[in-house]
């Protein structure tokens, strides 16, 4: 974030809501009918598991599924409605700000949900640091239209409000939740809901005078952008739900998002790359191929190739670096991977379209490597960035690709959503 905060007033604005929850004893777990973030689902197969973990998993609001983007959007619509008729979801009494708690083995993320306003990007209040892709800030826009609905929150970083912490600690240590689960992940979820005018007072002072990064939504964010454009001032459209956390008290992970290319088959890729590359073969254990991309990413830009074994890829050619990657950014982006590989790799060498249907972007490392072996092409398995190159570029206003980065943990769908018609 910037080297100087926002004046007070002028920063993160944080507003309570009625959040829209599911009711227990109309599902089977809370467990159950949660969902990791849209873009995280592996489709077709991670989200055929959620559907029938429950017939009410949100993923069934968030990724319907129907023949046309219009009709997709229009079941989602009627599904929201439904549970809301059938009191499968609920409308929470008195508008809160959530206190929201993750925690994975050792690992203990607390933070933050409410409806942040939405300020202009010159202002200068929440960084992004990735390019969007104008497909899925579409689809996510007539999406949240039909069902007028914040169904998951964007996932920001603040730091060092003492006030809020305050307020979060105490909560998490001495409130009784509202919501208690684990997900099959193994990852401990709690929420609080935060009422009393004193506590409301204190965080939106202290949030007041500060900014944000971007840690997981750009689409998201770049959807409350457009949408809020769309409608008149004043109106719900000037906020939209989002999990701010203070990363100076809970550091976040950072992780890879790793591309599947399914129509380039390994062999054909990896005999492009040799012109640019050093390319060596690595067996076949995973575990073993990830240990040599960090070896080797330490020392400059490297990847793995995946889908028939494993194959390291480093020590480019400079000078075809130089060449393909624009010279018009500053050096640090110029020097990362994502950079490299899209620039150098995907349009020069191996020259794949940028189209969904040539490029996928996978979270998790083992469902990269099995989709890219089943649909017989190739996966390239990426080393994560480091935050503060994340952070440097940020504070210059320099965009990285696309799927650069994966921070985490992220809010699990379906605990806390936003209606926008809810007063």
């Amino acid at each position: 974030m910037s080297n100087s905060s926002p004046a007070e007033g002028t920063g993160l604005r944080l507003t309570p809501f009625r959040g829209l929850r599911y009711v227990p004893g109309r599902v089977g777990s809370l467990a159950a009918v949660t969902s990791p973030p849209y873009d995280v689902v592996v489709r077709p197969d991670g989200q055929r598991h959620l559907e029938t973990a429950d017939p009410y998993n949100v993923v069934r609001l968030i990724l319907p599924d129907a023949a046309t983007a219009e009709a997709r959007n229009r079941k989602a619509a009627r599904t929201l409605a439904r549970w809301l008729d059938e009191g499968v979801l609920a409308a929470d009494a008195r508008p809160a700000v959530y206190v929201y708690e993750q925690r994975d083995g050792d690992h203990l993320q607390r933070g933050v949900i409410g409806a942040l306003r939405l300020s202009a990007p010159e202002d200068g209040v929440v960084l992004p640091h990735e390019d969007v892709m104008p497909g899925p800030v579409a689809d996510r826009a007539a999406l949240m239209t039909a069902t007028r609905a914040n169904l998951e929150p964007l996932l920001l970083t603040y730091r060092d409000g003492d006030a809020t912490a305050r307020v979060v600690e105490r909560t998490a240590e001495k409130a009784e939740p509202l919501l208690a689960t684990t997900t099959e992940d193994g990852v401990r979820h709690r929420l609080w809901a935060v009422t009393d005018p004193g506590d409301l007072a204190a965080i939106d002072a202290d949030l007041s005078a500060r900014q944000a990064l971007i840690a997981d939504g750009h689409h998201r964010w770049a959807t409350y952008r457009r949408l809020q454009a769309a409608h008149r001032a004043g109106s719900p459209w000037d906020y939209g739900l989002v999990l701010l956390v203070d990363s100076a008290r809970y550091p976040l992970r950072v992780r890879a998002i790793h591309r599947v290319l399914p129509q380039l088959p390994v062999a054909a890729a990896l005999e492009a790359a040799r012109d640019v590359f050093r390319v060596r073969a690595l067996g076949d254990s995973l575990d073993a191929a990830l240990a040599a991309l960090a070896e080797a990413a330490a020392d400059g830009n490297a990847f793995v190739l995946a889908g028939d074994g494993f194959h390291l890829l480093d020590r480019p050619d400079p000078e075809r670096v130089a060449a393909a990657v624009p010279a018009d950014r500053p050096e640090a982006w110029r020097r990362l991977d994502a950079s490299v590989l899209h620039h150098l790799l995907l349009d020069t060498v191996w020259q794949v379209p940028d189209a969904p249907e040539h490029i996928r972007y996978i979270h998790a490392t083992d469902a990269a490597v099995e989709l890219a072996e089943r649909l017989g092409g190739t996966t390239v398995l990426m080393h994560p960035v480091a935050e503060r190159v994340v952070l440097e570029l940020a504070r210059e206003g320099v965009m990285m690709p696309r799927k650069s980065t994966s921070f985490g943990p992220k809010p699990a769908s379906g605990l806390v959503m936003r209606a926008l018609d809810l007063t």
